[in-house]
């Protein structure tokens, strides 16, 4: 059944509520980064009701099947695997159900000989020339750059620029990540996604993350403006 129908005064609220965040003045993102952004927030605090409902609007707003793939994948980093997974089923069931052929095609750049090298070298593009050596200070930072940045930023299908953006809402939404969120604000400044950006995307995905954790995030990139 729907809230309209069991819950009405809840359900006229909130949708009052989201067309006030959609057109606050200032705060207006274009349909499909605000999809991106809301998606990968919803898997960050793990809700996959919320997320199985805004899918066929995401795909209606701009965000194509390979796009949607790439965020659940890159989620597997910042999410665990274990809680990627629900929603990459969530995903196939809604791309079959629509008629997208799977598998997708593949948007693999590395090689298993290159992933360190190419990895490292997207973790400087981001946070500076000192990260090329980063790896070398522990096996989990060297995992990180062959593997996170490696296996995942260098794949085609979301730019640079938005796999730092949905990082940063994959962190934002789970909360407890804060000095990661904090570098990651820093992160998405470096490549062109500055602070009025940022601000845009707390501001539109605050209603799927709550108060607590969109003030978190507004704090963590007050603090990287001062890095």
């Amino acid at each position: 059944m729907k809230m309209k129908e069991t819950d009405p005064e809840f359900a006229e609220r909130f949708t009052y509520f989201l067309n006030e965040v959609i057109y606050e003045e200032g705060q207006k993102l274009d349909k499909k980064t605000r999809y991106m952004g809301i998606l990968a927030v919803l898997i960050g605090s793990q809700a996959g009701e919320a997320f199985e409902e805004m899918l066929p609007e995401a795909l209606k707003n701009g965000v194509t099947p390979v796009e949607l793939k790439e965020i659940v994948y890159q989620a597997a980093d910042y999410v665990g695997y274990g809680r990627m997974l629900p929603f990459l089923h969530i995903t196939n069931e809604t791309l079959l159900g629509q008629g997208v052929s799977l598998p997708l095609e593949g948007q693999a750049s590395t090689a298993y000989d290159d992933r360190l090298e190419k990895g490292a070298q997207i973790q400087a593009e981001i946070f500076g020339e000192q990260m090329k050596e980063a790896w070398k200070n522990g096996h989990i930072n060297r995992w990180l750059a062959s593997n996170c940045f490696g296996d995942y930023y260098t794949r085609t299908g979301l730019t640079i620029a938005q796999r730092e953006m949905i990082t940063f809402c994959f962190l934002m939404a789970q909360g407890g990540c804060e000095p990661q969120l904090t570098a990651h604000a820093k992160g998405n400044m470096n490549i062109g996604n500055d602070e009025v950006f940022l601000i845009k995307v707390v501001s539109q995905c605050l209603p799927y993350i709550g108060y607590p954790r969109a003030l978190n995030a507004m704090e963590c990139i007050n603090q990287a403006t001062k890095r």
